[in-house]
């Protein structure tokens, strides 16, 4: 039986509610999926996570590799004991982070940044067929990273879903380079498969990454070649463009060369209305460190799409404000009757407390976006309720754990 199970779609989009069916559990979509960046979602324990209403979270290959190192993740029972998270979990390649080390982020390139800033140690090397060297951020040491090893240290870490690893590419850097590199991408992908299928292990799901940066006929080509091959899912990487248009262009020119049987994941997107539109667009799961860093920030997510549903509570105008951060959300902040005053005061002095709250807040209320979401799927009005949530409306399911929620009752997948 295939892993992957569409249970209802829209009939005015390519939107689609399923299951995902993994060795530690089923995976509710559309969903999206905390970072748990190095084996941890920063400041919460894995019953708070799993009591918000999350299925699987996302570790870092690179992170992990550095330090602690995957022989000892791997001798202590893999991520899920170490981390003490026994539903699913997906890790990453490693190639965003260590790409990123050279080309830095999107951000970084638009605004003019260095990738890491001058105190840093980390370095790409040298980039060639074989695979990367680095200079690790940690100690200074020279690393290297091959497709092989990529899949070594997620077979170490025991993920339920594997990224292949990839190169991804700046933005703006050539056509020529950047079809160099989606074929260099390609490659890797067989040899991921390669060292998979000889090695790895055989309830580990893997994920070929679409490549091809804002080129139309080459994330076309990417999509098909990655959906021919082996995989069982498809993530779509790399740079989706300089602004919001063009990144929902880029993914609709991924999504068209896909096959409908493959679940699909989209890298790195994260804010509300860009979730309510990859779910239009046939998206099936999302990572980001938007909500977590959000909240790191004093910042929390709320139902106002004016301010790109952003409330900066570490602003001075808050500071004898006895209101909550949002009336009628059913996190645990906001049910204790946590004051904005009071988490103004938290921000401004950093205290980890602040973090905790607002990351608790952030994440229940994405949670309960996408429960609200694939409701609606099932019910045959998502139409009406993406046009509500965007419009400011809060969403009004409130997720629980797997088995919880209504099954949709939609149109089911031929």
């Amino acid at each position: 039986m295939p892993p992957f199970e569409i249970l209802a779609r829209d009939d005015a989009t390519r939107a689609r509610a399923g299951v995902l069916t993994t060795a530690h559990g089923d995976i509710r979509t559309p969903a999206f999926v905390p970072l748990a960046t190095k084996a941890t979602v920063r400041g919460l324990t894995p019953a708070e996570v799993e009591g918000l209403g999350y299925d699987i979270v996302l570790g870092n290959t690179f992170h992990l590799f550095l330090d602690p190192g995957h022989a000892l993740i791997g001798e202590l029972g893999g991520l899920h004991e170490f981390m003490g998270w026994r539903r699913p979990i997906v890790t990453d390649s490693g190639g965003f982070q260590v790409f990123s080390m050279g080309y830095g982020t999107v951000a970084d390139e638009v605004k003019g940044r260095s990738a890491f800033g001058a105190e840093r140690h980390g370095k790409v090397l040298s980039i060639e067929e074989d695979g990367v060297t680095f200079r690790s951020y940690i100690d200074g040491s020279e690393r290297f990273m091959a497709p092989e090893t990529s899949m070594e240290i997620q077979a170490a870490l025991n993920s339920d879903l594997a990224l292949v690893f990839d190169e991804c590419t700046p933005f703006h850097v050539e056509r020529d380079y950047t079809a160099r590199s989606t074929e260099r991408t390609h490659r890797w992908l067989d040899r991921c498969l390669d060292w998979h299928d000889a090695h790895g292990p055989r309830e580990q799901l893997v994920y070929g990454i679409v490549q091809g940066g804002v080129f139309e006929d080459l994330r076309v080509e990417s999509a098909q070649v990655v959906a021919s091959s082996r995989v069982d899912g498809v993530a779509i990487g790399g740079s989706l463009g300089e602004n919001k248009a063009q990144m929902r262009e880029v993914v609709g020119w991924a999504l068209g060369g896909l096959h409908e049987r493959l679940p699909r994941h989209l890298l790195g997107i994260g804010d509300v209305d860009d979730l309510i539109r990859g779910v239009e667009l046939g998206i099936d799961t999302f990572d980001c460190v938007m909500p977590t860093r959000l909240a790191r920030h004093g910042t929390a997510i709320v139902p106002d799409p004016e301010r790109r549903w952003r409330l900066d509570l570490s602003s001075a105008r808050f500071k004898e404000s006895d209101e909550p951060i949002m009336d009628g959300c059913p996190c645990p902040a906001c049910t204790a009757g946590i004051s904005r005053g009071y988490l103004r005061y938290l921000a401004k002095h950093r205290e980890l407390t602040g973090a905790r709250l607002l990351t608790l807040h952030n994440l229940a209320y994405v949670a309960r976006l996408m429960a609200d979401l694939r409701a609606a799927i099932g019910e045959g009005r998502f139409a009406e309720r993406a046009a509500a949530l965007r419009a400011g409306d809060a969403p009004r399911v409130v997720a629980g754990c797997a088995g919880a929620e209504p099954v949709p009752r939609g149109a089911a997948a031929g």
